[in-house]
């Protein structure tokens, strides 16, 4: 029979938690968010309720729908708030001793049939369930950024991953109204596999000085009618990100076209992570964006 997921806990109130937990509220689903700090609990509230006002104003939802979603929304300082959910995605940092640190941390507060989930966007699905004493129970549950508005979803199998936690998670994802790719567990999947090159691509195209970052970004939106040039992307997503999904697919797959940039590693030494950091490929800090080189 297949485990049906009511109640939804989620690991992580940045971009992605807070974007995974306006999704599951507004399917009329209760909704836990953790963090370790608790002051960005506080945060996830107010940009979840300004989200869900942008989708009031623009009428995709109206101000029940919100008002109701809010309400299914509640914050937990510790793992033990998340002791009645169904399945817990965890959506933190993109480095994998981190998220194995959360998941060791977090098993003994779970009940034994809840299903775990990581939101990451390039590590090994069988990896991270190997550090859980559920790796049956484990799946990868990749959503786009930002989750509201992007259709897709990755669902990632490990090794171990049983048939039920498979159908589960794909009447889940279902509920959420988001269409499913299966991917299977090779470094970044199948989006990012894809997408990061490109990105890092146009990195080394800036390095190399074949065009500046007008110049590449309006060539890919206007030249291959992408809606973001890949440099304002990258700003986007987060340079660190960026960063370290290249970094596993050049360890993972040991092949040097997917070596980092070395401006890519520059940006981030310096902490200019993009749009989060007020500086990456743009400068932020002003009325509108300014190319940095």
């Amino acid at each position: 029979m297949a485990h049906s997921i009511r109640k939804v806990g989620i690991i992580g109130a940045g971009q992605m938690g807070n974007g995974i937990a306006h999704v599951c509220a507004l399917a009329g689903m209760p909704v836990v968010i953790n963090d370790i700090q608790a002051a960005r609990l506080k945060d996830a509230l107010a940009t979840i309720n300004g989200n869900m006002a942008r989708q009031v104003a623009r009428k995709r939802i109206t101000e029940d729908d919100k008002l109701a979603a809010l309400k299914l929304i509640t914050t937990a300082e510790t793992y033990d708030g998340l002791s009645d959910c169904d399945i817990v995605i965890e959506a933190a940092v993109e480095k994998e001793d981190i998220k194995r640190k959360i998941f060791t941390e977090l098993c003994p507060a779970l009940k034994p049939e809840a299903l775990i989930a990581t939101n990451s966007s390039s590590i090994s699905i069988t990896r991270l369930a190997a550090a859980t004493d559920r790796p049956e129970k484990f799946i990868g549950i990749h959503f786009m950024n930002p989750v509201p508005v992007m259709e897709l979803v990755e669902i990632i199998r490990g090794i171990a991953t049983a048939d039920v936690t498979f159908e589960a998670s794909k009447e889940f994802i279902s509920k959420l109204g988001k269409t499913i790719a299966v991917a299977e567990d090779f470094p970044a999947f199948m989006v990012n596999r894809i997408l990061l090159p490109m990105v890092n691509e146009a990195i080394y195209t800036l390095y190399e000085g074949v065009g500046n970052v007008e110049g590449i970004d309006t060539a890919m939106r206007l030249g291959a009618h992408h809606p973001m040039g890949p440099l304002e992307l990258a700003d986007f997503i987060g340079l660190d990100t960026c960063l370290s999904v290249m970094q596993v697919l050049h360890e993972g797959l040991a092949d040097s076209k997917y070596r980092p940039c070395p401006l890519l590693v520059k940006y981030v030494e310096a902490g200019w992570l993009g749009k989060k950091a007020g500086r990456g490929f743009y400068d932020y800090r002003g009325a509108k964006p300014v190319p940095t080189r």
